[in-house]
């Protein structure tokens, strides 16, 4: 009988996420080279079909169309490769060292001409040695015989158990080179160290990719800035600005802000990858657990002055956008309310001036309306002067003068309510 409640569907995956991409072992001496590729979306199925017929030359199985991680032995050769989210990596790994270090490498056991036929861009590649306890005089020839007469960078890793060390610099072969002297470590945590390593430099070429996008956009902020200084003094002098002025200083600042907009949403993007490769490396430097070694530069020490400062120029950059993208909206609204009021001012000026002629217009409608009556009033008092004849010629006795004289009062009172209550009738049917 079941004991638990349904599975959520994903929870496999997500039990074996903790244990997906292991590292290889590794025991000294051996060899491993490290391939870190850029791959665009569109060239994803093209690479999984390159792994594929290399695994199908071996009689292995190609990875499934979905996988994200595969690993497999080529002969002597022990290949490892995982897709993570910009970019591949290839693992090489050989347990055998030849007589020279950095010669007879690890990628040269591939096929010929299969790392170069990968799809995608080369962000970094690297050769590792990992070498039995060396010592004294012995070590100073070797780190020679390594990296020649370059600057090293080099710490005791794993609380002592290693000795790593590396010129951080990209040999004539395109490689980079890291040697790993083992003073006690197990082949997996030998392994582990190593693609540390590997991943130190795979991480901070990844976070470097933001460093030229930085630099090309510094420019252009600057001149966006004096460009808002000086909008921002002639919103402040807006007593002495012409007609006209604020509209032209609010499309100025529109087309500034789509600027910004457009950089924004060209760079964040990279900018965010920045910062969060740059926490990788802090972190897999952590992982080493360094001890200072006598005259030498640790790893921590080495990042710190070299790549930190790279890292803070994005930061700047990409903070500097933001600033200037709300101080351009905070200039953009006060603008906008100043033009506001400007147009509500107009429109009371022009209500106001629309209220002085619907007065003069009632003064002069009224004005009519008075000359209406007189002309109303004569006109009935002719009426009534013809009436007036046309009884007296019937044998009344009229005197048409007097008669006329006394209908004016009452004619011009008539008028005078009959046009009263007409203005009243309207007045009631507009408030309706």
């Amino acid at each position: 009988m079941r004991l638990l409640p349904a599975d959520l569907p994903e929870r496999p995956a997500l039990a074996m996420e903790v244990h997906a991409r292991p590292s290889e072992p590794l025991a000294a001496p051996g060899r491993a080279s490290y391939v870190a590729v850029l791959v665009d979306a569109d060239e994803r199925e093209r690479e999984l079909a390159h792994l594929g017929r290399l695994c199908r030359q071996h009689g292995l199985p190609a990875p499934a169309a979905d996988a994200v991680h595969w690993s497999g032995t080529l002969g002597a050769l022990r290949l490892k490769w995982e897709r993570h989210g910009e970019f591949s990596s290839y693992t090489l790994l050989v347990a055998a060292a030849g007589p020279e270090p950095f010669v007879d490498t690890a990628a040269a056991q591939l096929p010929a001409a299969w790392l170069a036929g990968v799809p995608g861009m080369t962000v970094y590649a690297g050769h590792a040695e990992l070498l039995a306890p060396t010592e004294g005089r012995a070590l100073g020839e070797l780190l020679r015989q390594c990296f020649g007469d370059r600057m090293v960078v080099g710490s005791a890793v794993g609380d002592g158990a290693g000795l790593a060390y590396s010129d951080f610099l990209t040999h004539p072969d395109g490689f980079g080179r890291f040697l790993l002297i083992d003073q006690g470590l197990t082949p997996l945590v030998a392994g582990r160290m190593l693609q540390r390593l590997f991943e130190i430099e795979a991480y901070r070429m990844m976070a470097l990719l933001a460093f030229p996008v930085a630099r090309r956009l510094s420019p252009r902020l600057l001149a966006i800035e004096r460009s808002l200084a000086t909008l921002a003094d002639s919103i402040a002098a807006g007593s002495a600005r012409e007609p006209g002025r604020d509209e032209e200083l609010l499309q100025e600042l529109t087309r500034l802000a789509a600027e910004i907009e457009s950089g924004l949403a060209a760079s964040q993007f990279r900018f965010g990858a920045c910062r969060a490769y740059a926490e990788l490396v802090r972190t897999r430097i952590g992982e080493l657990r360094e001890r200072r070694l006598t005259g030498l530069q640790t790893f921590d020490e080495f990042m710190g002055r070299r790549f930190t400062p790279a890292v803070a120029t994005c930061a700047t950059v990409s903070q500097r956008m933001h600033d200037l993208s709300e101080r351009v909206a905070q200039a953009s609204h006060l603008l906008s309310t100043r033009v506001d009021i400007v147009r509500e001012q107009q429109n009371l000026a022009l209500l106001a001036s629309m209220d002085r002629r619907a007065k003069l217009q009632l003064r002069l409608q009224q004005t009519v309306e008075g000359l209406s009556i007189a002309a109303i009033v004569y006109y009935m008092a002719s009426v009534v002067g013809y009436l007036a004849k046309g009884g007296r010629s019937l044998g009344l006795r009229l005197d048409v003068d007097l008669f006329v004289g006394l209908s004016v009062p009452v004619l011009a009172l008539l008028a005078f309510n009959a046009v009263r209550r007409a203005r009243r009738h309207a007045r009631e049917h507009d408030a309706h």
